[in-house]
C-alpha cells in the first residue's frame, strides 16, 4: 500500500493491508453514534444541519462496540511502539471506546478536552450547552515511548506547560468544505485541532494514519507539516474532495519543522574532550564573567582553590548548590574569547557522530545477545 493516498475503501479492510508496527501515529474521528431520533429546528423553525448521514447509525450499542473492537484491534497491531493513536468523541461514545481500548491493551496518557469556543446552542433547551468533545490520547501499551514534544509545545504555549484543555473554535468560514452550498461533511475538523496533535505527537517523514478521512484534514495539516499519510474512506464525494484539498497543501519549509529545543545534548564525558585534546590538560576553566577559574586535570576533573571534582560538583561549590550543570557554567579562552565547553562538546559530536553511534549500535547489539543467551539457557 502506497503512502501520501487516501483510499475509498473501509478501514478494517485497509488496515489489514498494512504491516505490524508500521505507523508512527494514528488520528481517528469515528462514527459517534448520536442516536438522534427526530429532526431539530432551531427556535425559528428553521431545520438543523445536524448529524444524521447513514455511517453514524447502528442498531445497538453491541453492534457499535463491536464495529470499535475491530477497527482498534488493527490500529493497535500497525501502530509502532514509538507511536501513540488520538481518538476524538462525544458523550455519545467516548466512554465506550475508552473502556474498549484498555481491553485491548492501549495505554491512556491524557484525555484532551476540546472547548469549542463557538460551538452550536442548545436549541431545545432541555439541557446544557455541548461545548466540548473529548480526545483520548494513547500509546501501544503501557512500556511504549511515544513520540511527544514535551518542550517544542511549552514554547508553544508561552513557556508553560501545555494543559489538556484546548481552546479551539469549530470549523467555519473558508475551511469549511460545502457542496452546492452546505457544508460537505457534518463532523469536519478544525486544522488546528489537528496541527497541534500532528506536531506535538510526531516527526517529519513520519506516517500518519487517519481511519476515518473524511473530508481530508488530518492529510491536508499532515502534508503542510510534511509528514506522511494514508486515509482511509468510505464515501466517495468525501474522498473526491479530500484528494482535491490536499493536492492544493504546500509543505512548509524544513528549517521551520526542526524544534531545536527539543534536541538533547550528546553524551560525551569532559573527559573525552581532554584526551582527543579539544581541551587541553593544564589549561584554564573560566565561569563566564571570568570572576572563578579552575585548572584542568588529565584525567578529565578539574581543581579550583585545593578542590578537586568534575565540572558539575566544582560549579556547584560555586554557587554554593546541592548539583548544577557545568557544561553551562565553564569556558575555556581561544584567541581572547570565551568559549562554551558545551559547545566544543557539541561540535566533537557533530564530527564523530558516527562513531558513537557504531559504538552504541555495539553495545546494544552486545545487551542483546547477552539477553538472547540467558533466555536460551
Amino acid at each position: 500500500m502506497e503512502i501520501n493516498k487516501i483510499y475509498l475503501k473501509d478501514c478494517i479492510e485497509g488496515m489489514k493491508e498494512l504491516p505490524e508496527d508500521s505507523i508512527d501515529l494514528i488520528f481517528a474521528d469515528p462514527p459517534y453514534n448520536l442516536q438522534l431520533k427526530n429532526e431539530l429546528y432551531r427556535p425559528n423553525q428553521s431545520l438543523v444541519d445536524a448529524v444524521n448521514d447513514e455511517w453514524d447509525k447502528f442498531s445497538s450499542f453491541e453492534e457499535y462496540d463491536d464495529f470499535t473492537k475491530k477497527w482498534l484491534s488493527e490500529c493497535r497491531r500497525v501502530l509502532k511502539k514509538t507511536g501513540s493513536i488520538w481518538v476524538i468523541g462525544s458523550y455519545h461514545n467516548i466512554f465506550r471506546i475508552g473502556k474498549i481500548m484498555q481491553d485491548l491493551g492501549f495505554w491512556i496518557l491524557n484525555d484532551i478536552i476540546w472547548i469549542k469556543t463557538n460551538p452550536m446552542p442548545n436549541f431545545r433547551g432541555t439541557r446544557f450547552n455541548n461545548a466540548h468533545e473529548t480526545l483520548i490520547w494513547a500509546s501501544k501499551n503501557e512500556k511504549a515511548k511515544p513520540t511527544f514534544h514535551y518542550k517544542a509545545m511549552k514554547v508553544f504555549n508561552n513557556d508553560k506547560q501545555m494543559r489538556s484543555d484546548w481552546y479551539i473554535p469549530i470549523c467555519i468560514g473558508k475551511e469549511r468544505l460545502k457542496l452546492n452550498g452546505k457544508k460537505l461533511h457534518s463532523t469536519q475538523k478544525p486544522e488546528a485541532l489537528l496541527y497541534r496533535i500532528i506536531i506535538s505527537t510526531s516527526n517529519v517523514n513520519d506516517i500518519v494514519l487517519d481511519p476515518f478521512m473524511g473530508s481530508g484534514t488530518t492529510a491536508a495539516v499532515a502534508k503542510k507539516l510534511r509528514r506522511n499519510f494514508i486515509g482511509f474512506e468510505t464515501n466517495e464525494i468525501y474522498v473526491k474532495a479530500a484528494r482535491e484539498r490536499v493536492v492544493k497543501v504546500i509543505p512548509m519549509d524544513p528549517d521551520i519543522l526542526d524544534y531545536k529545543v527539543e534536541k538533547k545534548p550528546p553524551k560525551v564525558p569532559f573527559g573525552t574532550l581532554v584526551e582527543h585534546n579539544y581541551i587541553k590538560a593544564g589549561d584554564w576553566l573560566y565561569s563566564k564573567d571570568m570572576r572563578y577559574k579552575a585548572i584542568i586535570k588529565a584525567n578529565g576533573s578539574i581543581e579550583y582553590q585545593g578542590k578537586n571534582g568534575s565540572i558539575h560538583k566544582i560549579s556547584a561549590q560555586i554557587l554554593n548548590k546541592k548539583a548544577n550543570n557545568g557544561w553551562d557554567f565553564w569556558y575555556v579562552k581561544e584567541n581572547d574569547n570565551l568559549v562554551s565547553i558545551d559547545t566544543i562538546r557539541r561540535n566533537y559530536a557533530s564530527k564523530n557522530m558516527n562513531y558513537m553511534n557504531d559504538e552504541i549500535d555495539m553495545r546494544n547489539k552486545k545487551v542483546t545477545d547477552k539477553l538472547l543467551t540467558n533466555y536460551l539457557e
